[in-house]
């Protein structure tokens, strides 16, 4: 049985560009471009009057930019988005990916990239995938979630907590860090695959709107209760043990899972050094990074969860360390932060 073809909706201000990226979305025969828009106005209205199965969407635009319209076409008419922008900002990309897009590409030579060819089989590649998201969670408005304070704070060896996550992450990840308590008495540690030089951003933004302090991680730093670390894009994250205390290690290895970094390199150095006071948890993404990882965490005596497929925008990750029986709880997303505070509390109290 053939594949179903994909309808695209082609958003950009270049007309230029709109025919290049329509030949080269259709050099691939599952997909098609339905139609065209050249600013943010007419890409809403073209999503709600054609509902197609994905827009590729351009940043810097006339009248309404891209930021803009993906904000409305999530509320108003739910569509799996790819931005496609020569805007060089990481922050960019990452903002576009916390406001419900799928995935980013990069235009190789900025607004207007005559070589746009290079980017082919990854605009392809992200277009497909684009069509396996959850829209109910992707499009959902971020919930006010309460901020979950622990009545006593927890004793003796601090937590370690790694989370994973990948498509959809940048979102999920931001919900639970709003939600952690100033005083967690854990070092919380975050793999969520994005490139080099997305990372740094996306500690800064998850920073400005968490109790905790948030930042990238570097080589040789000590892990920190109230302190979390975030993964650098394109290099694996270890904890060893130093002096008794635990230390961060990049690790330029080759990647795991066809990623890096990996959730597994990374929980797995977690229950070595956190044992019986280790959290591992797995949240929407593609694949099964961090399945192997919570089996590491959970025959050391730690603790594990993952995301319910309900509140997962790709239920990949989570599902693979399920279908394995290496969680302890499936959770939806917002009932995560509370469940890691009391778990914190019970523990500390015993």
């Amino acid at each position: 049985m053939a594949a179903a073809t994909i309808d695209v909706l082609v958003v950009d201000d270049s007309s230029l560009m709109r025919r290049v990226i329509t030949q080269l979305l259709e050099s691939d025969p599952r997909i098609r471009v339905v139609a065209t828009a050249a600013d943010g106005y007419q890409a809403i209205e073209r999503v709600e009057a054609i509902r197609p199965d994905v827009v590729t969407l351009d940043i810097e635009m006339p009248r309404m930019n891209g930021l803009e319209a993906l904000q409305e076409i999530m509320q108003r008419a739910p569509t799996p988005v790819v931005v496609l922008s020569g805007v060089d900002e990481a922050s960019v990309a990452v903002q576009s990916l916390e406001l419900g897009a799928v995935e980013f590409v990069a235009k190789p030579s900025g607004t207007v990239s005559i070589d746009l060819y290079k980017v082919r089989d990854e605009l392809i590649n992200k277009v497909k995938l684009a069509t396996l998201v959850n829209l109910d969670r992707m499009s959902q408005a971020k919930p006010l979630l309460p901020i979950a304070v622990p009545h006593r704070v927890a004793s003796g060896q601090p937590w370690m907590l790694a989370i994973g996550a990948s498509t959809g992450g940048p979102r999920a990840v931001g919900q639970i860090l709003e939600s952690l308590p100033a005083d967690l008495p854990a070092g919380v540690l975050i793999v969520q695959h994005m490139p080099a030089g997305f990372t740094a951003p996306f500690a800064r933004r998850l920073d400005q709107n968490s109790a905790l302090h948030v930042q990238e991680a570097e080589d040789g730093q000590a892990v920190e209760v109230g302190v979390v670390y975030v993964a650098p894009g394109g290099i694996h994250m270890t904890i060893t043990q130093k002096r008794k205390r635990a230390t961060i290690r990049l690790q330029d290895t080759l990647p795991v899972n066809s990623v890096r970094p990996s959730a597994d390199v990374l929980m797995t150095s977690v229950a070595k050094v956190g044992g019986e006071r280790a959290i591992g948890v797995l949240l929407t993404g593609m694949g099964s990074d961090g399945a192997e990882g919570l089996a590491r965490i959970k025959a050391a005596g730690g603790h594990t969860l993952a995301q319910d497929q309900k509140t997962c925008a790709v239920f990949g990750m989570p599902k693979a360390a399920i279908d394995r029986g290496v969680v302890d709880r499936v959770l939806p997303l917002p009932e995560i932060p509370q469940a890691l505070t009391e778990m914190m509390q019970e523990e500390g109290a015993s």
